[in-house]
Formats: structure tokens, sequence, C-alpha cells
């Protein structure tokens, strides 16, 4: 069960899953709230889907339409991804014994204030597990939320489908072609929770120095976030007023598997982020990674070596002098990447996550 079917984490991991349902070991359906974009990707595939809205004046007849529903397809384990979902689904399958598990996707919960953290634990209470896609998130959790956190969490990484990185065409129109130039990117949309800004910050640092500023090119992929323009906004501004002619801005794309392989090193930086999906695409597509070392980069990414590389998170100057460590030892990184790409395939691939899910949880239910 999921609210909107938009872009984002939770929405692409349940995606993913419904793409590989043929290696499961256990039949899904997907209960959805609002629709989204991602509504037609969803419905292309085998496993049914079922749009049932609350009724605004009859709340009733949208938990009669639920469990109505859940009765007719034999539901046996429902999977929430939203906190509000857990108390639907408990409301609409009171009497029919239905072990309710949860996926937290954010540390919202972990920083909740006083009406929503009772929100958050009545939820816990109802819920029979409770799924952390990292052990910083489930540390976030811990300390409001304690005995209930320890007895019911598990860290359950998140999966990802690889095989589209590797049918991807690499061949991008509008990339600076030379030889002698790098290309560097950062995927990801502009928000409070991404610091592009310290990155165009470094690029600063790198566009000072003639030696490095002729070997690269950088490419920030992502919009604007609505409430939140302001992230895009600056960062647009800070480099037009510095001059950062090898600094492009290309928006929201439907290509990013394609991108990534058509990059020599991908760079990120992140203040707030539970697990970091477009750092782990970018390592599958052995790209050698610069990226802030907040704790769960360094958790799901590895140790520092050669093709990954760590920087203060909010250092500008730092992320600088990663990155031209990164240029300056380039076929040392990629080589290195290589390896990280192999470790990170086998421990968050989607096959993996879905496996883990019916081997060690939804079979002790």
């Amino acid at each position: 069960m999921i609210g909107s079917l938009n872009r984002g984490g939770a929405e692409t991991l349940l995606l993913d899953i419904f793409r590989k349902h043929g290696e499961a070991h256990f039949d899904m359906i997907l209960i959805h709230r609002k629709g989204g974009l991602y509504e037609k990707e969803f419905e292309k595939e085998h496993p049914k889907c079922f749009r049932i809205e609350p009724r605004k004046w009859n709340f009733c007849a949208y938990l009669r339409q639920l469990r109505k529903t859940i009765i007719e397809e034999q539901v046996t384990i429902i999977h929430a991804f939203y906190w509000l979902d857990v108390i639907y689904a408990w409301l609409a399958t009171i009497g029919l014994n239905i072990p309710i598990v949860i996926t937290f996707h954010g540390y919202l919960g972990g920083e909740a204030g006083l009406i929503s953290g009772l929100q958050y634990r009545l939820v816990m209470q109802i819920a029979r597990k409770l799924f952390f896609v990292s052990k910083e998130q489930m540390k976030r959790y811990e300390p409001r939320y304690g005995s209930i956190v320890r007895k019911k969490g598990i860290v359950l990484y998140n999966g990802l489908n690889f095989e589209k990185f590797d049918t991807a065409n690499p061949i991008i129109s509008g990339l600076n072609a030379k030889d002698n130039v790098l290309r560097l990117c950062m995927v990801g949309n502009f928000n409070s929770v991404r610091s592009q800004i310290v990155v165009a910050k470094a690029l600063k640092e790198i566009d000072e120095n003639k030696e490095y500023k002729e070997r690269v090119e950088f490419y920030f992929v992502g919009g604007r976030c609505k409430g939140e323009e302001y992230f895009y906004d600056r960062c647009v501004a800070y480099c037009k007023e510095h001059g950062l002619e090898n600094v492009h801005f290309w928006g929201v794309r439907e290509d990013v598997p394609a991108i990534l392989k058509s990059m020599d090193g991908f760079v990120y930086s992140s203040s707030n982020d539970t697990f970091g999906i477009a750092v782990i695409e970018a390592i599958a597509c052995r790209l050698p990674i610069v990226v802030n070392n907040h704790p769960v980069m360094k958790e799901v990414c590895g140790e520092t070596n050669a093709g990954i590389r760590y920087f203060l998170t909010g250092d500008a100057v730092g992320a600088a002098t990663a990155m031209k460590e990164l240029i300056t030892n380039i076929e040392n990184s990629k080589r290195a990447a290589e390896i990280n790409a192999k470790r990170v395939r086998e421990i968050y691939s989607i096959t993996t996550h879905i496996h883990n899910l019916n081997d060690n949880i939804y079979q002790s239910l």
C-alpha cells in the first residue's frame, strides 16, 4: 500500500519489485490512493493495481472498499510505505488477523513534533515489523521510540534494478566530447536535503586553477522542487555570478542511466539522506565517486578508496580537493570503481531485496 505513484525512492523501489515479480516467491498486488506519474508504468506490469481513494464525505465507504479488495485478493500480508496507510489498513482489516509491516523512507518520524510523534508511535504499535533503509536511519529513530524500534526494527536496504543501466545507450547529445575533458555530474532535484551549492562552490575552486579548469565539464541533473525553488535558483545564480562556463544545468531528465554511463565521475553532496540511491546507481555504473561523509553515505558506499573519496559535509574546499584528486588519478580511480561496482551490485540489487523480503521477513510472519 502506498499513497501516490509520483516519482520517488519508495515508488521506484515498488516499480522495480513489480518488474521483477517473476523472481519473487510470493504474489503481489498494489493498492494506492492518488495515482501519479508512475501510474501507467505500474499498470504495464503483470501484478494488479487498485486505485482506491478515500471519499471526503464518506470515509467508511473507502474502508469498506479497501477491506473488500483485501479479502477478494486473499491478501495475507500488508506492506505499507507511509504511516497513514498503516492506520487505514488496520481499520480495514479489523478481525482478519492480517499482519501489517511498514518501510520508513525518511527521518521525519525520528524528528517529529508531539502530535506527529504520537501518530508514529501508534503506527509502530500496530505494525508487526518496522523496516529501515539503513542503519543510520534506524539509529535516528531509536532515541525517540526506544524499545519498540529495537524489538521490531529491521534494516532492509533498498534494492535497485541495475539492468536499466546495462542496456542504456551512453551516447548523449550536448556533452563535451574532447578526449582531454573529464565529464562529472551530480543527479538529484534541488531541495533542502541535497547541497548542490556546496558542489558549485567546489567547482569555483577548481575553476580558479587553470590546470583543472580546462579538464572538467560538470552537469547538474535535476530540477526545481515546488516550494523549494530557492535552492535551484541560488545555485544557478552563483554559477553565473562567478562565470562558471563549464557548469551546465540539465533539469529533470528521463535518460539518467544513459547520462551516468557517459560520465567519467560522479559528485554528490547531501545533508540528510536516508540511503543515497543516486550514489549507489553511480557506483553501479562504475564511476569514481566524490561524496560528503554523511554517516549513511559511508555506510552504504563503503570504505574510502581510490574510487570513493569523502569530504566533510558542507566543506566546499574539501570537495574541491577530493575532485582534484579524482581528476589527477582518474585511471586508478576507474580501476577501483570497477571493484566498488561489483560490491554494490551484489548487496543492493532488486533481486537480493526481493529474496530478503521473502526468506527473512515474509515467511516469518
